[in-house]
């Protein structure tokens, strides 16, 4: 599918040959790490989903006086979309899209006196859905993190594990933020755990603690961001966020969650979490044939005293999210279905997805920015995976709909077609 946006081909293939580049780049890294021992690579290819699991170009050698472990990890993910919907005044639209959705390369390594280190970079930003354009090359990085195990060091005392982390973190609230990209069931997340969510990347300290059943993390970050948070690492700026986690494995089947924060910012240009606080109780429940995520979200977006500047979006937030789902063919081919409600005591409390419901490609839909009080959604896929998440299709449709609230003539609706494929090592 072509999009006036679209490089053209002379760019797209000096962008693919920037990307090997950059690919060869960190190989050559792996190999001058070290010689020793470089985990499975001298093992026999049975069939391609063991090349897959091989690939990483592992280095390990815990004798070495630096460098005891390195790897290199990657993601790339593609998908195309077509919605059909009505708008706010019940006019029809159509659009087709085609989407790079992400991709990624990265390292982590192991030193000595149990120091890690962890860095990913993304590779593409694609905003052609969005009325943007297609560019290939270094964007933002994704994570850039240093780890101390301080149970190793020192001993867990109480803990089974204990670490410190430092650096750009993964914003985790919610059990869907908690899934990477990577083995999510379906291609978005909710529009509920995504306002929670925001895609942050947010940098500071945190603490992460295991005993027994139990886990623990604590977090505290800066509130803003530096520029357009496409640096190495942001700063403190006084503002913060502070981030607790706990959760339980209650079976082998069950694990239950609480995941709260409280955002003290003034709310500005840079803030990067668009509410004031939030809470997630959630849960995961897996018997082997089939399983269940549910998770319950509530929140404030904050007030006039306290930065939220238009009436219409401040206020509380409330939402629910049900995702049950299947093996028909054990390991291969899944079925899943997500519902997905989120709700507001203000006018525009609430946001759709901007993939692709309210895509901003089609100028004369009027969606009221995809914002309103009462959001309800309903997805059902399946998935056929070939090498388990390292790669796998999706295939899947929403429907969506969106009570728009003040200053509007009604709701609008989507209908969105989804396929798309995904990979990583």
């Amino acid at each position: 599918m072509t999009h006036p946006n679209q490089p053209s081909t002379t760019r797209e293939t000096c962008s693919t040959l920037a990307a090997a580049a950059c690919a060869g780049w960190l190989l050559a890294m792996s190999a001058a790490a070290g010689t020793t021992d470089i985990a499975d690579t001298t093992a026999p290819v049975v069939d391609w989903c063991d090349w897959v699991g091989t690939m990483q170009a592992r280095h390990r050698n815990e004798a070495h006086p630096i460098l005891r472990e390195f790897r290199l990890e990657g993601r790339y993910q593609y998908q195309a979309g077509h919605v059909d919907g009505r708008d706010v005044n019940g006019d029809a639209f159509h659009e087709t899209h085609d989407e790079h959705r992400r991709l990624r390369f990265g390292a982590r390594a192991k030193f000595a006196g149990n120091l890690s280190a962890q860095a990913v970079v993304n590779l593409v930003d694609d905003q052609r859905f969005n009325g943007g354009s297609l560019d290939w090359g270094y964007d933002s990085f994704d994570l850039a993190l240093v780890s101390l195990d301080v149970g190793g060091l020192i001993g867990g005392g109480p803990f089974d594990t204990l670490e410190i982390r430092y650096g750009r973190h993964k914003y985790e609230l919610s059990q869907e933020a908690r899934m990477s990209s990577n083995r999510i069931l379906t291609f978005e997340r909710s529009a509920i755990s995504n306002k929670v969510y925001a895609s942050a990347r947010p940098t500071g300290l945190s603490i992460n603690a295991t005993a027994g059943d139990w886990s623990w993390s604590l977090g505290l970050f800066s509130a803003g961001r530096d520029g357009g948070d496409n640096g190495f690492l942001g700063g403190f700026h006084g503002d913060m966020i502070y981030l607790s986690h706990i959760s339980r494995q209650f079976t082998e089947q069950l694990v239950l969650a609480v995941d709260a924060v409280y955002n003290d910012t003034t709310f500005g240009a840079d803030a990067i979490l668009p509410y004031r606080w939030a809470i997630s109780l959630n849960a995961d429940y897996n018997t082997g044939p089939w399983g269940i995520v549910g998770d319950l979200i509530a929140g404030d977006n904050g007030g006039a005293g306290n930065g939220a500047a238009r009436p219409e979006r401040q206020g509380g937030f409330h939402g629910i999210v049900m995702m049950p789902y299947f093996w028909i063919i054990e390991d291969r081919l899944q079925a899943v279905v997500q519902y997905q409600f989120g709700g507001s005591s203000a006018s525009e409390g609430v946001r759709a997805n901007s993939r692709y419901g309210r895509a901003a490609t089609n100028a004369p839909a009027a969606l009221n920015g995809g914002r309103g009080d009462r959001h309800h959604s309903l997805y059902a896929g399946l998935n056929h995976y070939f090498c388990g998440h390292n790669a796998k299709i999706m295939a899947g449709v929403e429907y969506q709909t969106m009570r728009t609230g003040t200053g509007t003539r009604g709701d609008f609706n989507t209908l969105s077609w989804l396929i798309g494929m995904r990979g990583h090592f």
